[in-house]
């Protein structure tokens, strides 16, 4: 059974709206901001403690824990993630061009400091491949590796030291760039990568990544290249030095290869029946430190090792700060990509199990764990997205698994970590390439993402092309301004249309779409679907000069009859005045129109604003010219729909010098009604809509 909606009320225009229903206080607005003002500077003892658990979440959280039903899954996530964060964290800092000890201390310390500031329940913190690829680009350019050094003197540590004096001035700066932004409260910063950015930047470095650990894989001494088209330069070394491959350590990979392969596909086939994934990387990290320790693999086969893993936490100790100016550039590059990726991930398992994160704190959050565990020789970690996916699926409910995560590293770091002496380079680099996974798999979204919008396809390819054959922050850069010049075309070229009215409806649709849609006689009713701005406007006024069919030889024309009209109806009024005879030949300028013209001329143009979500000054100035012009031929012009800002913008650029101000209406219909009891008959009582 079908309803129908019956209406009857007053035709409303902007003035009579806001005298029936605005505001009567001018002032409402300075004063709500006085009273907030106010508001924020009060101190008491409540506000305090809500500032205490909005900025450190933990006290916010863990009052509430569910310590039956939450902390079994904390646990078994928290130790699994923790078993994973050992080889993860030695492997990734061999991406960073530092020492692997340096791995774990940053797959400990920013993990403690997210579970105390971080609103992602779910999000595991750490080294993450992207990122530490990229400080590895930053600590190679300037602390380039030497082709022959001895790893036993005092110049290989003050290398090291130099090294991660450089990858720990990145993550401090790193970390200030993101208390800035938090305290500019700049987090929606991070929409600018969009979806399709952030997917094919991380496929992209994931070839990168690839390639970078070959050298490691085949037992090749090279030095690394960096730049633009540092992948291809990497690649041609290789194949160029492919006679000097190490077999050993060929064999080595392989064999981790496969074993490595098909257990992380078990993990992700069978994830659902698993209570926990299979630890292949610390069983194989294990088995590969036994074997080479017990055949002596790295003197009888010179196999690149590990080598001294010191016990016990780091001392504090200061980044290289007059590096600042060398690394900042791609500091800022490192700080979008991780910030980007961390707030992605947490976003998306706060969706999916209905509960939100604060983009904001997430900066304050991701920030602190930066600054503070760059005095710790520490690199830059952010949210990963291997061990957050194994975090979620391992049942982990609230940050406090962090808690169980760091256990595991500490004793790892206090204990165990000298026994990892001899572990082979090679598994390590296994390990670092297939970590990549989820990001090789990213090319399936294509065939649907092309399907969706083959805007986005483009955002994707173009991303993704820039970052393989240039380079990743230099990719990532093209990638994003790609993005915006997209957003800017699409709103150059918004479509315009014509409405049409649904028959006994007040609802108009364009008529290109609905063809049973008819016009309003005598009525043109556009709309334009985008801004109307100095980018724009020369096609906006393309369009609506197409649609009303106003040439300027026919502006000219009608101009010319129009003072012809005027000096005809001049010489009329004398000869009344002298002859006392009335002229009623052309006694008004709509008879004039009447009758040189059919009865299809546009009489009224109705502009709905509805879709025109900002205007600026030059877009202003045209309505100005459009308005001029139409009256030149004898047009009506009236507006509706129009949003408050765009109004204010009309208004005070001097529109209402050149229009009536009664012909701006709260909706088309109600226009429409108005210009039809206008033609009609002129109104004797207040008009009113009927649908």
């Amino acid at each position: 059974m079908s309803a129908s909606v019956a209406v009857y009320r007053n035709i409303y225009t902007e003035d009579r709206f806001k005298q029936a229903y605005g505001s009567d206080d001018n002032t409402s607005g300075s004063l709500r901001l006085r009273e907030k003002l106010a508001g924020r500077c009060r101190c008491s003892r409540r506000a305090c403690l809500h500032l205490l658990r909005e900025r450190v979440p933990i006290f916010s959280w863990l009052p509430r824990y569910r310590l039956k039903k939450w902390i079994l899954g904390d646990t078994v996530a928290g130790l699994t993630v923790g078993i994973l964060h050992i080889p993860q964290g030695m492997a990734f800092a061999l991406l960073t061009s530092v020492a692997p000890i340096f791995g774990l201390y940053t797959s400990f310390f920013p993990v403690v400091l997210y579970m105390f500031f971080g609103t992602g329940r779910h999000v595991s913190t750490g080294t993450f491949a992207v990122v530490s690829l990229m400080t590895g680009s930053v600590v190679e350019q300037l602390v380039p590796t030497p082709l022959e050094m001895n790893s036993s003197s005092s110049e290989a540590a003050d290398f090291e030291a130099q090294r991660i004096g450089v990858a720990s001035a990145v993550a401090l700066l790193s970390g200030i760039i993101m208390l800035c932004m938090f305290g500019l409260q700049l987090g929606f910063l991070s929409t600018y990568l969009s979806e399709p950015i952030v997917k094919a930047f991380t496929s992209a470095a994931a070839f990168h990544v690839t390639v970078s650990q070959l050298q490691s894989m085949l037992g090749l001494r090279l030095p690394r290249h960096t730049g633009t088209f540092s992948l291809f330069k990497t690649l041609a070394s290789v194949m160029e030095n492919l006679p000097h491959t190490n077999t050993a350590e060929l064999l080595i990979s392989l064999v981790c290869l496969a074993i490595l392969v098909p257990v992380k596909e078990i993990n992700m086939r069978y994830r659902h029946r698993l209570r926990t994934p299979i630890p292949v990387e610390i069983l194989t990290v294990i088995i590969a430190t036994a074997v080479a320790y017990a055949f002596s693999l790295d003197s009888a086969y010179s196999i690149e090792i590990v080598g001294h893993i010191p016990a016990g936490f780091p001392k504090p100790q200061m980044p290289a700060f007059h590096t600042f100016p060398d690394i900042a550039g791609d500091t800022i590059a490192i700080t979008f990509v991780g910030y980007a990726v961390s707030v992605s991930l947490a976003m998306i398992y706060a969706d999916k199990h209905g509960y939100s994160i604060h983009p904001n704190q997430e900066l304050l959050a991701h920030g602190i764990s930066n600054t503070v565990s760059s005095f710790f020789t520490c690199f830059p970690s952010s949210a990963t997205l291997a061990t957050t996916n194994i975090l979620e699926s391992a049942g982990g409910y609230t940050q406090l698994s962090g808690l169980f995560t760091s256990l595991v590293v500490l004793v790892v770091l206090l204990l165990i970590g000298p026994l990892f002496y001899f572990l082979p380079k090679a598994v390590l680099a296994c390990i670092n390439v297939t970590s990549l996974r989820q990001m090789f798999l990213q090319f399936q979204d294509l065939p649907e993402l092309w399907r969706i919008s083959k805007i986005d396809f483009m955002v994707w390819v173009v991303t993704w092309l820039s970052v393989v054959v240039l380079n990743v922050d230099l990719g990532l850069a093209i990638g994003v301004v790609f993005s915006m010049m997209t957003v800017i075309c699409r709103t150059q070229r918004a479509s315009c249309s014509v409405l049409g009215r649904a028959s006994n409806t007040e609802i108009y649709r364009p008529l290109e779409n609905h063809s049973k849609c008819y016009e309003v006689p005598g009525v043109k009713i556009l709309t334009y679907n985008g801004p109307i701005y100095y980018g724009n406007r020369s096609f906006f006024r393309e369009e609506m000069s197409r649609l009303l069919g106003l040439t300027p030889e026919k502006i000219r024309s009608r101009e010319k009859a129009r003072k012809a009209l005027e000096k005809r109806e001049r010489e009329a009024t004398v000869n009344t005045v002298e002859r006392g005879i009335a002229n009623t030949s052309f006694s008004s300028e709509n008879e004039f129109f009447k009758s040189g013209t059919s009865e299809s001329d546009v009489q009224v143009v109705l502009i709905d604003c509805s879709s025109v979500i900002f205007v600026d000054v030059a877009g202003a100035r045209l309505f100005t010219q459009m308005c001029t012009e139409c009256q030149k031929v004898g047009v009506h012009v009236y507006l509706a729909n129009c949003n408050e800002s765009v109004l204010k913008i009309l208004t005070s650029s001097g529109l209402m010098n050149y229009m009536n101000p009664q012909h701006i209406f709260v909706t088309v219909h109600d226009a429409v009604m108005y210009i039809q009891q206008q033609q009609e008959k002129p109104p004797e009582n207040t008009p009113t809509v009927w649908v």
